[in-house]
């Protein structure tokens, strides 16, 4: 008998090694950018967002995972006492040109943070910064000859344009400008035009949409996937299709977070609260989902408002929920 065939016919000791299983990861550096801008939205308070994501320790819990954490701070954005009508309210498409201007700051900075081999996290803030995130992370890939799939995990869908809006708030419209609709400022803050591809996107968790965004869906054929689907069919076999359709074809998947796709029971700190939202742990399985991809080129987590929260409460679970898209897992 070979010494080879003998130790396999040696008697085990009952003893074993654990296998140590290493998440799939597209970068080790992951690059936070904070978007303190309540520009496109009426009610205030998620320019304070990126402070409360960073108090409930966001970067610690990244490290933990291995990763380093390049805190860029925040981009500059104007205070909307600044930048609207004077003496009045006014309409939210009136705070359009500033949005524009924040959105290419942060598209170069997500560019160029893909570029050196990181993945951008970027801290809302409202979600018209979506057109920057994106659109920058679509100009990186483009630039290698490839396209962006673009998974929308949100209450809404985000898809009106200024002239179909009846509130103009300008947090309503970043999907339809990353797919080459709407004002050319923001339409074209990528370098790819359109910056995402209809047949390259899916919404996840829709439960609030009006008239013209289900036309558009319909119209563009975009993969939308309600809070029904998710009822009916669960959450693993929709983020199964979605992670399908945002990966044929593509360089890799941005996720855009809105925190209010999760019940406000569980999250009551957002921007717009919706009732019947995700649970806990569909929010959880959806980011596990997403990180055993390793596609993760870009995420956005935006809308936590602490006025609406209790004790950081939202921030909390967003962190949470960060973690396990960069790979926390339960063993």
């Amino acid at each position: 008998m070979t010494t080879e065939s003998a130790e396999s016919a040696a008697p085990s000791t009952g003893t074993f090694e654990v296998p140590v299983v290493v998440p799939k990861r597209r970068a080790d550096t992951i690059r936070v950018i904070g978007v303190p801008m309540d520009l496109g939205a009426s009610r205030r308070g998620v320019d304070m967002g990126p402070s409360a994501l960073r108090l409930a320790g966001l970067a610690d819990r990244l490290a933990q995972l291995g990763y380093a954490v390049d805190d860029f701070g925040n981009v500059r954005v104007p205070d909307r006492t600044t930048v609207g009508p004077p003496g009045e309210r006014g309409d939210g498409r009136d705070f359009l040109p500033a949005i524009a201007l924040v959105c290419e700051e942060l598209a170069a900075l997500t560019a160029k943070t893909v570029r050196a081999g990181a993945v951008p996290l970027v801290l809302g803030g409202d979600h018209s910064l979506g057109a920057g995130s994106v659109g920058g992370v679509a100009t990186a890939l483009g630039e290698r000859g490839q396209r962006l799939g673009l998974i929308w995990i949100d209450a809404h869908g985000d898809l009106h344009t200024p002239d179909t809006s009846q509130s103009g708030n300008v947090h309503g419209m970043p999907v339809a400008h990353l797919l080459g609709r709407g004002d050319a400022r923001l339409s074209h803050v990528s370098s790819v035009y359109p910056a995402v591809l209809p047949q390259h996107v899916a919404f996840v968790g829709l439960r609030d949409l009006d008239p013209p965004e289900r036309a558009f869906i319909r119209k563009a054929g975009l993969r939308a996937f309600t809070m029904r689907d998710i009822d009916e069919r669960g959450l693993r076999a929709v983020m199964s299709e979605a992670i399908e359709v945002a990966s044929a074809g593509t360089g890799g998947i941005h996720v855009s977070c809105d925190a209010d796709w999760v019940d406000p029971a569980e999250a009551p700190g957002v921007g717009t609260p919706v009732r019947g939202g995700a649970t806990m742990r569909e929010a959880h399985l959806a980011m596990e989902m997403l990180s055993d991809t390793g596609l993760l080129v870009g995420m956005d987590l935006v809308e936590i408002n602490p006025i609406l929260d209790t004790h950081n409460h939202t921030a909390e679970l967003a962190v949470d929920l960060i973690a396990s898209a960069f790979g926390r897992g339960i063993l």
